[in-house]
């Protein structure tokens, strides 16, 4: 295969990144993130109907009774539904079987149980979410330290934060709910950008040890290169895996799937021409690699 000179676009890539990020961090500044009820805390409603619910038809049925930010899921059964919405109403599950009762008399419904989550562990959640990521990126650059050097693990890290901030924004500026499978969807996104990077770390890494005379730049364009046709078959097969649950997976599952089909085209973007441009500017050597040989001491005895 021919090697590409993927890095003779550093300079406009670094620029579409900088302003992929700017444009995320002023979406996070002016809007913010739409946090769901596992953040905001709300009322859980456990609702029994007669005959297999459609959860489409409730949703639409909540709404037109002015319940629009209720959230519907099916709960085990085909006849179980859970009801997740704000407010601290002590008859919010009664309000509820009404206003269902009277769009669709022919199913009847009742309320099996109602919990309330109050704001303070919606915060609790959000703040341990948090940690948890930060916590996960300090690990992984600990691990490349030892397993690579640490201007990789500097690579790594750059390109990892860059694709939760560019998620985070397109979620903020489109106002998609983030929830606990959102959060998920993104800690999933830095396995899967980690995954990407390490693969054409490891390249550069052999490539140093056999093209001992190449400069940096082309040591990655020819390992960019000879990794692309497994870059673009991981993230083909993954996107059109995502694609299937963001056609097929309901509302439920919209935030989660949109989340994870930005974060691969950020990662797979960031593992290329943002990981590797950090390698770049740190100019990476060989001596980086594989330490000089020192000379055996003469000895000078008689």
């Amino acid at each position: 295969m021919k090697t590409i000179n993927f890095m003779g676009v550093r300079n406009v890539a670094f620029a579409v990144t900088v302003l992929l990020t700017l444009i995320a961090l002023g979406s996070w500044f002016f809007k913010g993130l739409n946090f769901g009820l596992d953040f905001t805390g709300g009322a859980q409603i456990e609702l029994s109907y007669e005959k297999p619910a459609d959860l489409n038809q409730v949703r639409e049925q909540l709404a037109a009774a002015g319940f629009a930010d209720a959230v519907v899921q099916s709960f085990g059964a085909t006849t179980d539904v859970v009801v997740r919405m704000q407010g601290d109403d002590p008859q919010l599950g009664s309000k509820v079987v009404t206003a269902l009762s009277a769009a669709d008399a022919g199913n009847p419904v009742q309320v099996k149980k109602v919990e309330f989550v109050g704001p303070q562990v919606g915060e609790e959640l959000r703040d341990q979410g948090g940690l948890g990521m930060l916590l996960a990126l300090g690990g992984i650059m600990l691990y490349l330290a030892f397993r690579f050097q640490w201007k990789f693990a500097v690579g790594a890290i750059v390109s990892l934060v860059h694709d939760v901030v560019v998620t985070l924004g397109i979620l903020s500026f489109f106002q998609i709910t983030f929830d606990l499978t959102v959060l998920a969807a993104v800690l999933a996104i830095i396995g899967y950008s980690l995954n990407d990077t390490i693969v054409v770390f490891d390249r550069v890494r052999e490539n140093f040890r056999v093209l001992r005379k190449t400069s940096l730049i082309d040591n990655i364009n020819i390992s960019t290169t000879q990794t692309l046709l497994r870059t673009m078959a991981t993230s083909i097969s993954t996107l059109l895996a995502i694609v299937a649950l963001l056609v097929f997976g309901g509302d439920n599952l919209f935030g989660f799937s949109i989340a994870l089909f930005v974060g691969v085209l950020a990662g797979t973007y960031s593992s290329i021409y943002i990981a590797n441009v950090v390698l770049i500017w740190l100019n990476l050597t060989t001596e980086d690699l594989i330490p000089p040989v020192e000379a055996e001491e003469v000895d000078e005895r008689p």
